[in-house]
């Protein structure tokens, strides 16, 4: 038996349980968590955003020493560190094949997958095949990236979700180039990535923005040159910094239909608008036929930030080691797991950036 934070339906708050993995299968590995990653993701798994399986075991964001290889295993074993991969793609599908494999038909839709049992037999199901907040969690050989021992394990978590989508719209999705102008939208844990990402990529100005005046400092020292508060005229905020013109690139990180149309009016002509936050399926945004032709904007979604985590991770992990990429900045709470309900409540006020969960911290 292991310790986990599940939901028992929607709706309900976390809470911590004692469940039986499922059995390791000759393709599977055993890692015990180190760190865990407090996605917005993981609050849509249960306030209705999406509709999973329960009951739950929350997170997907995570990094870990492997305990246990299944026979069949080859490439990592025990005590390898690694990062956990919950878009794991099959490799063989159309997409793959096409060099897409953030689309995976595998793993397109998949909210959760059934891993183990509670105490009395109930069967639980893992967030994202991941199911993270956990002690230790099963799952295939392939779900894992090793990485490299200039890493700290706990912050490397991160890696696993926010920096990969943050800074994969930015430089995967986008391509953003040095010199370009940024606007970043909502400054969790993917838009402090994004707003990292732009100035590796030697972009500015960066102009930051959220409904948070607390998110300012953060959002200089992850290298942000301008912060605005969310306010209605926007984007006439932003030409006014960008030459009249209006932004290069807008990254909207919330995914609300007032939030897009922020980031698409903040966006000069010929400009690229760049949408990674996921909202609702109810909601919608307008768009007329002329505004379309006229400003010749560009308008895409970032899922995953096109990344490949297998090929991506290594590359992040080297920025790391390097000085050039400061994970710390994006961790403002490191929680036990009895905290992880109020890690929720900060997202709904929009304090704060990343929570780190680990068992330790209890």
């Amino acid at each position: 038996m292991v310790k986990a934070v599940i939901v028992d339906a929607p709706g309900r708050p976390p809470r911590v349980a004692d469940l039986e993995p499922r059995t390791l299968g000759p393709g599977d590995v055993r890692v015990r968590i180190a760190a865990a990653g407090v996605c917005h993701s993981d609050l849509s798994m249960i306030n209705g955003t999406l509709t999973p399986a329960f009951p739950l075991v929350l997170g997907h964001e995570a990094s870990g020493t492997i305990a246990e290889t299944g026979d069949a295993v080859t490439g990592v074993g025990p005590g390898d560190r690694v990062v956990l991969n919950w878009a794991a793609a099959c490799r063989t599908c159309w997409y793959c094949l096409q060099g897409e494999p953030w689309l995976c038909s595998a793993v397109e839709g998949v909210t959760s997958v059934p891993s183990g049992r509670l105490a009395d037999g109930t069967e639980v199901h893992a967030c994202m095949g991941v199911g993270a907040f956990a002690e230790e969690v099963v799952l295939p050989a392939h779900a894992v990236v090793p990485l490299p021992d200039g890493v700290p394990l706990d912050l490397a978590s991160l890696l696993g979700c926010a920096v990969l989508t943050g800074f994969g719209a930015v430089r995967n999705t986008a391509g953003v180039r040095s010199g370009e102008s940024v606007l970043v939208i909502g400054l969790g844990g993917v838009g402090l990535s994004a707003v990292l990402g732009a100035k590796l990529a030697g972009a500015g100005p960066i102009i930051a923005v959220d409904v948070s005046p607390g998110k300012e400092e953060l959002a200089l020292a992850a290298g942000a040159t301008h912060f605005v508060l969310s306010e209605p005229k926007l984007a006439k905020r932003v030409r006014a910094l960008t030459g009249g013109r209006g932004a290069d690139h807008a990254f909207d990180c919330v995914g609300a239909p007032a939030t897009i149309r922020s980031a698409w009016g903040s966006v000069r002509r010929g400009g690229r608008c760049t949408i990674v936050g996921v909202g609702g399926r109810d909601a919608e945004v307008t768009f007329n036929p002329l505004e379309l032709f006229h400003f010749s904007r560009t308008l895409t979604s970032s899922i995953y930030g096109a990344s490949d985590p297998a090929r991506d991770v290594p590359l992040l992990a080297a920025q790391v080691e390097l000085g050039n990429l400061d994970l710390a900045t994006l961790v403002t709470h490191r929680i036990g797991p009895g905290e992880v309900g109020e890690a929720f409540e900060r997202m709904g006020t929009g304090t704060g950036a990343r929570s780190l969960l680990a068992w330790s911290a209890a």
